[in-house]
């Protein structure tokens, strides 16, 4: 009588792949939940009106005191 594995209907060759297709199958499920997420995701006009003043703000704190703030 045979054990589990000899009498599966799965060949050992690609028994051994099982690990890496799983691995596999789940980046392609977490990249499609990324892109799911990205494009569901909200605009906020007003959040990015507010970070463009921190922005400023911090730019303003940071000139004098010699820290390259990049273009203006």
């Amino acid at each position: 009588m045979g054990g589990l594995l000899q009498t599966s209907m799965v060949p050992r060759s690609h028994a051994l792949l099982l690990p890496i297709y799983f691995v596999v199958c789940l980046g392609c499920y977490g990249l499609l939940m990324v892109g799911v997420g990205l494009m569901q995701f909200p605009t906020c006009p007003q959040e990015a009106v507010l970070l463009q003043q921190d922005i400023i703000e911090a730019k303003k704190y940071l000139k004098p005191r010699g820290v390259d703030v990049g273009f203006d």
